[in-house]
């Protein structure tokens, strides 16, 4: 037995590899109808979200692209209630989001300037 391991690219032997070929046979075409009703009658489950499976209280909404020159992104996580009352907001003044979060971090400073 060789203590010696043999190298990925040390090609001691000539390998002759010229019988192997690819596949000449082509499979047939089958249509989708046909593909769907295999999969349903094996009851494949599909891997496209279902609305049930959306995460609690996310709500598809239309894009908003506006060019404000906000360009640093913030990433929260909040409830679900918080979320909906901040869109409405913005959406109730017709303020873009950035927009509506100055305005809140504005009357934040405000309120807490207030208590001192």
């Amino acid at each position: 037995m060789s203590t010696k391991r043999a190298g990925v690219f040390d090609v001691e032997d000539d390998l002759d590899v010229s019988g192997f070929k690819p596949q000449a046979t082509e499979r047939p075409k089958v249509a989708s109808e046909q593909v769907k009703a295999v999969s349903e009658a094996a009851q494949f489950l599909s891997r496209e979200p279902r609305p049930e499976q959306m995460p609690s209280g996310s709500i598809k909404r239309e894009p908003r692209r506006h060019r404000t020159g906000r360009n640093i992104q913030l990433n929260i996580k909040a409830r679900s209630e918080a979320i909906e009352a901040f869109y409405a907001i913005a959406d109730e003044r017709g303020w873009v989001l950035g927009e509506t979060f100055e305005h809140a971090i504005e009357a934040l400073q405000r309120d807490l300037a207030t208590r001192g």
